[in-house]
């Protein structure tokens, strides 16, 4: 039989193999969440696919969608993917370390008058979305001779951030004279998740038209769900952030992308409860027979949302223990939540067991829905007490696929 180490007993310094490090990790730890880094260079090469001939980026913000930046630019970036989006100078520092020389990280924040020399180290481009930073960047650029280059970020219709259409036309000159170094020409799509929606075409018109005055820059407008949009919005590169993680980027049909996280939690404690006994804070749940409870080690510090609590009357989440689906007992509190497994053997399931959060046929979405948000917020609050482990990621780039062939011309 195989012990994990004790942690406390190794002695500093020691270099234990991934295996033995993962199983002292695992003992002690009373949650795991496990990342598919094949599965999301998987999904990665799904949407190169559909996107074919524009380059498709890999937006790793917010640590990766919570997944891990690092590991999962890593991962990218051996299986082909040369540009990154991230939203702060600390995650670009991060990212660096793990991607090539070569590869293209843009800072989805913006430039600031006292970043300038982290941009240079760091080497990395902001994408400017406002005539006061352009201003500063310029600045930059020229009291440094700094050359590596930024975006430009355009305002269509979502209103946040942006210059605005008759701002970008004011700078075109400048630009087309080679001034400031613009690589990169983009704007975002609002309501790119629902297919028929007018602001999807408006913005369209809208970027294609002031997108094509920038002579030579490549231009940039869909997201993961832009991209199902179709080719027109596609133009050179495509930014796919939601989807690589697994979240479903056409939510009026199936998920076409594979899952990429499982999560499990610990039971601490089972108990035997009576008929009319209440469970949890408020005592908001009522037993209705003599009733099992498993107490799982995963609450709302850990990303598993208040909002999905069982009460009286309503139906909350469901986890998988021992194979089947089991629903929550109560309000789930800080750190614990309580499942009722009534139905399941006795000798099934027993203290220390693993049950499943996400996996076994529950997706992100899915509990998206019972905690009343979207997948993206599922992901990026999953808690710092979880051991995290990683599958695969050592993929090599495959060789680029050919452009679609062109349509026979109709008959005149």
């Amino acid at each position: 039989m195989n012990v994990a180490p004790d942690p406390k007993s190794i002695p500093q310094g020691t270099l234990l193999s991934p295996e033995a490090n993962q199983a002292a990790v695992l003992a002690t730890a009373t949650g795991v969440l496990t990342v598919d880094l094949d599965a999301i260079v998987a999904n990665w090469r799904k949407l190169e696919k559909t996107a074919v001939p524009a380059e498709c980026a890999g937006v790793v913000k917010a640590d990766g969608y919570g997944c891990g930046a690092e590991q999962v630019a890593r991962a990218l970036s051996n299986a082909g993917c040369k540009t990154f989006f991230v939203a702060t100078l600390d995650e670009a520092r991060a990212v660096r370390a793990a991607v090539p020389t070569t590869a293209a990280i843009y800072v989805l924040g913006g430039f600031f008058q006292n970043t300038g020399d982290a941009y240079a180290r760091i080497d990395c481009k902001p994408v400017i979305g406002d005539l006061n930073e352009l201003a500063e960047w310029d600045v930059f650029c020229r009291r440094s001779g700094w050359s590596g280059g930024a975006a430009i970020h355009i305002d269509t219709g979502m209103n946040r951030l942006g210059m605005t259409v008759t701002e970008a036309q004011g700078i075109i000159p400048r630009i087309n004279a080679g001034d400031h170094g613009i690589t990169l020409v983009m704007s975002h799509l609002a309501s790119a998740e629902l297919l028929n929606n007018p602001a999807n075409a408006r913005q369209l018109t809208a970027f294609r038209e002031i997108a094509s005055l920038f002579s030579g820059v490549p231009a940039s407008l869909a997201n993961s769900s832009g991209i199902f949009l179709g080719a027109q919005f596609q133009f050179d590169i495509v930014r796919p952030g939601c989807a690589l993680y697994g979240i479903n980027p056409t939510p009026e049909a199936d998920n076409p992308m594979q899952p990429v996280v499982e999560l499990k939690a610990r039971i601490v404690q089972i108990r035997n409860i009576e008929r009319g006994d209440t469970v949890g804070y408020g005592g908001t749940w009522t037993a209705r027979r003599p009733t099992r409870i498993a107490i799982v080690a995963a609450g709302y510090a850990d990303g598993y949302f208040r909002a999905a609590s069982s009460n009286d009357g309503t139906r909350g989440a469901e986890v998988v223990v021992a194979g089947r689906r089991c629903p929550i007992a109560g309000r789930i509190s800080m750190d614990l939540t309580a499942v009722d497994i009534t139905d399941l053997d006795k000798n099934a399931v027993r203290r220390g067991h693993m049950v499943t959060l996400i996996g076994e046929g529950i997706t992100v979405d899915e509990l998206a829905h019972h905690f009343g948000t979207i997948g993206y917020e599922v992901l990026t609050s999953l808690g710092k007490r979880y051991a995290r482990i990683y599958k695969g990621g050592n993929a090599t780039a495959e060789s680029p696929a050919p452009p679609p062939a062109e349509p026979p011309a109709a008959s005149a």
